[in-house]
């Protein structure tokens, strides 16, 4: 599998036509899941300063059946290809064979998707929950919430609940006085991924503070898992994406992840019966998408079903 940084392309066109070269002749379907609300065959990714147009790619393939759709909808996509080798079980639950799917997934953003049954068939869609605001559960959450409104407006749950969201976590237990940054901790973040070196801390319990940090993340993500499962009912399962969860899943193991995951009063006990798993195959959407592109020109499913 070939790799391309977005840092280095200014555009998917342009990714595109680095990726194709000789290929264009091979190529007979194609399928892109981008960051981002796809309206009207078009893409304005939040995260990046691209517009992605189903028209631009179609005429730099050379062919017209080439579709979009949302990042976490392809995730939901990929589902059926995976093994149990791919993923990791958060808690067991019961799945629903008739239920729906949610998977909420933590990365440079956040992103939210589910999937509806229809007979014996997943449907996924797409969904921007993670850009809905952000409810404190506590006092010290409401402070976290006062502290990231001061400085950026509005507060959603993507800005407490992605990599730059651990960070903030950080920063507003260091400022106010939530902990002691290890003077190790404090040199490496001025690196290129911060998030990486405080949950890697957190994980080594090198760092009081990082590990104060991951703990409260991990309560947030749970929260807000638990949310978008009830919205759905998710009682088919609920997953975990991204790149972050994979790197943390013994933390997730904890008791203080399905603490909060379920603690939504007279819905606890539903949401306690739903399955959580951690999807560890980085591969999910991109498997998804290559579905999604084999469904819509009428090939035989790639995943066995339907």
């Amino acid at each position: 599998m070939e790799k391309y940084a977005s840092r280095d392309h200014q555009g998917l066109a342009d990714m595109v036509r680095a990726f194709i070269g000789p290929r264009k002749e091979a190529i007979r379907v194609a399928a892109f899941g981008i960051p981002g609300p796809v309206r009207d065959e078009e893409v304005i990714t939040p995260n990046l300063p691209w517009i992605v147009r189903r028209s631009d790619l179609a005429a730099e393939i050379g062919i017209d059946a080439v579709s979009l759709l949302n990042d976490l909808e392809a995730n939901a996509w990929g589902l059926a290809m995976l093994g149990p080798e791919s993923l990791a079980p958060i808690n067991a639950g019961v799945a629903d064979p008739t239920g729906n799917v949610a998977v909420v997934s933590a990365g440079t953003g956040l992103g939210e998707a589910g999937a509806v049954r229809c007979g014996r068939e997943l449907r996924p869609f797409a969904g921007e929950g993670g850009h809905a605001d952000f409810a404190p559960r506590d006092g010290l959450q409401a402070e976290l919430w006062h502290y990231l409104h001061r400085r950026i407006g509005h507060v959603s749950w993507e800005r407490v609940v992605s990599g730059p969201g651990l960070c903030s976590i950080y920063e507003f237990l260091r400022d106010s006085g939530r902990g002691t940054e290890a003077v190790e901790v404090r040199d490496a973040l001025r690196g290129s991924d911060p998030a990486a070196v405080i949950s890697r801390a957190a994980l080594e319990e090198s760092c009081e503070l990082s590990s104060r940090a991951l703990d409260l993340f991990v309560s947030l993500y749970a929260a807000e898992a638990g949310n978008f499962a009830l919205k759905v009912l998710a009682t088919g399962g609920v997953y975990l994406g991204g790149g972050i969860a994979p790197k943390i899943v013994a933390r997730l193991r904890g008791p203080a992840f399905m603490r909060s995951f379920s603690d939504k009063g007279r819905m606890q006990e539903l949401l306690e019966s739903m399955p959580v798993w951690v999807i560890l195959d980085d591969e999910t959407a991109l498997l998804g998408a290559a579905r999604y592109a084999a469904l819509r020109a009428g090939f035989p499913d790639p995943a066995g079903a339907g």
